[in-house]
């Protein structure tokens, strides 16, 4: 019976993150949303998905808390009604009421997929604690691979509700209903595994200390604060590509075809969540983040250089590597400071990757309408240079981070 509850868990998590992956099809929306509430500016319509990403981090430790005092079923059922309100709202966002967008998609949008990302994670990670990198990956995986599931399906709500910049209302009440189905139905599933399951650490641990960290401890150690910037300098370079692949791919030439940047990224985020998830338990976290961090910075700087069908190559490398940092931020938080506070804990590393989603966005919105003034796509390079060298920086900060590990074992 403990062993079905905790598959059933994982199928339950895997796809409530299903449908959480609608976050990163926003590129779908940007050029419409841009143009019919926003007046243009792509700076400001991205803002809207990067305070979605910000405030799930909130919502996060918030709902971390949450599940620790009551359960991880109630925290996910709020969590789904909150999110599905906020996409109902958005829907009547316009251009003489532009905040209310940034306020519902983006505010109430993040607070619940907050209260429903960390907690789902940390629920499954308990249930298998020796195989922390491979459950973690299947399901942030299917995050991403919501991305590639729902790509055409919005598409086509938005074609068969006028198009873009008139389609997207209805297509949010839409969404609407499928958040409130699925995160209801799901969270009746989810339940954690009895006291003395979570015991033991994954092959991938980065310390042969388990011990359970309160978050208070958490916050004063130098571990948190390496993982936590790390992971803002990370997540840079994917967070740009998936907010603007389709508009770059329509300036490099490909409008037929730029729906196909969306689903590169979303399937090769997925992939690389899966993938570099499992890898991580044989190489250990901090060396796979490592390897993932090399990536984004080399990838990142190639973007400016590729023309025609290359530029879908290089966004799905992109998306390979970024999916890789979502799946293995989780496992080295809960391998550093233990899992039976990992919701919250894990809330408070996001605050990393939320402060990055907020600066990417303004960073990338900035040149892409520079680009845009000047009708030349190539002066939106310096966005990724910049991310490049933050994923660079990311690097040293891992060194660090593990020697600081290393000396922590010895003196255990």
């Amino acid at each position: 019976m403990k062993k079905n509850q905790g598959v059933l868990t994982v199928v339950a998590a895997i796809a409530i993150q299903l449908t959480l992956g609608i976050a990163y099809i926003w590129s779908v929306f940007q050029t419409g949303i841009a143009d019919s509430i926003f007046n243009g500016n792509n700076a400001q319509a991205g803002l809207t998905f990067s305070l979605l990403l910000a405030t799930l981090t909130v919502g996060s430790v918030i709902g971390g808390k949450l599940a620790a005092k009551h359960t991880t079923r109630k925290v996910v059922f709020a969590g789904g009604l909150i999110l599905s309100a906020g996409f109902f709202l958005a829907s009547f966002a316009s251009s003489e009421y532009p905040w209310l967008l940034w306020a519902t998609y983006g505010v109430m949008g993040g607070t619940g997929m907050g209260f429903t990302y960390s907690t789902t994670i940390a629920c499954a990670q308990k249930w298998y604690p020796h195989k922390k990198g491979l459950v973690t990956g299947i399901i942030v995986a299917a995050l991403g691979l919501g991305g590639v599931v729902f790509t055409p399906i919005v598409e086509s709500l938005v074609s068969s509700f006028g198009g873009a910049g008139v389609g997207e209302p209805k297509t949010f009440m839409v969404l609407s209903a499928v958040f409130l189905v699925v995160c209801t139905v799901g969270s009746l599933f989810l339940t954690n595994p009895p006291d003395g399951h979570m015991s033991g650490a994954g092959t991938g641990a980065a310390v042969a200390d388990v011990k359970n960290y309160t978050t208070k401890e958490m916050l004063k150690s130098p571990q948190f604060f390496l993982i936590m910037f790390t992971f803002m300098l990370a997540c840079m370079g994917g967070l740009m590509m998936i907010g603007f692949a389709k508009p770059i791919a329509v300036a490099k030439g490909l409008a037929d075809t730029a729906t196909i940047g969306v689903l590169a990224i979303s399937m090769f985020n997925s992939i690389g969540r899966l993938i570099w998830g499992m890898l991580s338990d044989k190489l250990g976290r901090n060396k796979t983040i490592i390897i993932l961090l090399s990536g984004t910075a080399v990838l990142s700087l190639l973007v400016n250089s590729a023309d025609g069908y290359l530029i879908y190559v290089l966004i799905a490398l992109i998306g390979f590597f970024y999916g890789g940092l979502l799946s293995n931020f989780p496992s080295l938080t809960a391998d550093l400071f233990g899992p039976k506070n990992m919701a919250t804990n894990y809330g408070f590393v996001l605050l990393g990757f939320g402060a990055g989603a907020v600066i990417s966005s303004q960073i990338a919105g900035y040149y892409r309408n520079v680009a845009a003034e000047a009708n030349d796509i190539s002066l939106m390079s310096p966005a990724f240079i910049i991310a490049s060298c933050c994923a660079g920086a990311g690097i040293l900060m891992m060194f660090v981070l593990n020697k600081i590990v290393k000396a922590k074992a010895k003196t255990a």
